[in-house]
């Protein structure tokens, strides 16, 4: 006997209820992203390397540890996408975005690859939604994708939302925090974790992440970014408070808050859930007002967020209400003849809307009951030899047990006025 395959690592199926959940989610994105007026995009599952490593960064975890890259038969170097906004980047400049609109938002639902531990709500392959917008510079563009996530979520019921924010200003800016953090640090070497002492000397940027709670004491102390930014970018963040106060959303100021990614600056931000444990984060984005011209195009300001559609699904609450958007009718047909008499009948349903499941194993009245019962449908339509001769089905509730006859040309409008039964 063959040994038997299974997945990789880090990869799981999704089947059964769980479909339902994602595909009522995704659903969900499209319908709530489109009314605020963006328009979705879909790149490439994979692109050359060099987008992510100029985009990204070197010193990045993402590039340093976690891509999935390989060199293809014609000798190029190609990347399994590990997130979006470098791939709309590099969509935006190859199509000339900027020579179509003044502004443009994209949404997106993507399939990405990272070759990270897992754990809760964290996969090899995953997926993320979120948004771009490309051109505008102000404030107000800010508090409209801040805006968009953090409505998205209560509309779905998800409590105790943590928003934080942070601004990191300029390239300038960042590149005197970073010394005077490192300045602060390099004291403390000896006490960080080995993690910490690498990035310290790479990116110390990215030790303000660390969830590790000595290095959290250490830092308390640190100097903030926030103090380093130019008073341009200091009057871009306060305006930014401002629209959010008026919104009436509430939010928090984490100094320590820089985002993992080079091409971040000015606005950054986390959206965050105590219903996750530790890996509490649902969403981050922020803004990249540099890297489309760091990527061959021409200064565009923008600004987007990721957010991961498992740890989305794991918060949910309302689950099982979304479960039971289930199958309308299944069809028992009993004999030959009952078998094409259902084909029609289920056209004629499904033509009004109905989900409609046919049997197909020509089991027993009693199986099939039975399978009726463990797929949860609503109803079941009863076919044998007895309805066809008079022209008369059968249908039963499966709540409430209930069920009476109607005459085959009361299907239409039976079906059109739901099922009363």
């Amino acid at each position: 006997m063959a040994d038997i395959i299974k997945n990789i690592k880090g990869t799981r199926d999704i089947f059964l209820n769980e479909s339902v959940i994602w595909q009522y989610i995704e659903s969900y994105i499209h319908s709530f992203f489109q009314q605020y007026g963006f328009s979705e995009i879909r790149t490439p599952a994979f692109e050359n390397t060099n987008l992510f490593t100029r985009s990204i960064g070197n010193e990045t975890d993402i590039v340093s540890k976690e891509m999935y890259t390989w060199i293809d038969q014609g000798g190029n170097n190609l990347t399994l996408k590990p997130e979006v906004t470098a791939s709309v980047a590099r969509s935006y400049i190859q199509n000339n975005f900027n020579k179509k609109h003044v502004i443009n938002k994209f949404y997106y639902i993507d399939t990405l690859f990272r070759r990270e531990r897992p754990q809760k709500g964290r996969y090899r392959q995953f997926k993320q939604f979120g948004v771009e917008v490309l051109g505008s510079t102000y404030a107000e563009q800010d508090a409209e994708v801040i805006a968009l996530i953090y409505n998205f979520y209560n509309s779905l019921g998800i409590e105790n939302l943590n928003l934080k924010l942070n601004s990191i200003g300029s390239k300038e800016s960042r590149i005197k925090y970073k010394k005077a953090l490192k300045d602060y640090l390099t004291p403390h070497k000896d006490k960080l974790s080995k993690v910490s002492q690498g990035r310290l000397q790479t990116n110390p940027l990215r030790i303000l992440d660390t969830k590790i709670d000595f290095e959290i004491e250490i830092l308390k102390s640190a100097p903030r970014i926030i103090d380093f930014i130019s008073k341009d970018d200091s009057d871009h963040f306060n305006e930014l408070l401002s629209l959010l106060n008026h919104l009436k959303i509430k939010y928090v100021i984490d100094y320590n808050l820089v985002r993992g990614l080079d091409y971040y600056c000015k606005t950054v931000f986390e959206i965050q859930s105590n219903l996750l444990g530790a890996q509490d984060a649902l969403c981050g984005g922020g803004r990249y007002d540099y890297l489309i011209e760091e990527l061959g195009g021409k200064s565009t300001p923008a600004i987007g967020f990721a957010a991961g559609l498992e740890r989305l699904i794991l918060v949910l609450e309302n689950q099982d209400d979304i479960i039971k958007n289930r199958s309308d009718i299944y069809l028992i047909s009993l004999g030959e003849d009952a078998i094409k008499f259902s084909f029609e009948i289920a056209e004629k349903l499904r033509k009004n809307n109905l989900k409609v499941i046919m049997e197909t194993l020509r089991r027993s009245l009693k199986s099939q009951m039975k399978e009726a019962n463990k797929l949860q449908v609503k109803h079941v339509i009863i076919i044998g030899e007895e309805e066809i001769k008079n022209q008369k089905v059968i249908i039963k509730n499966m709540d409430s047990g209930n069920q009476k006859e109607i005459s085959l040309d009361q299907i239409d409008t039976f079906s059109k006025n739901k099922i009363d039964v």
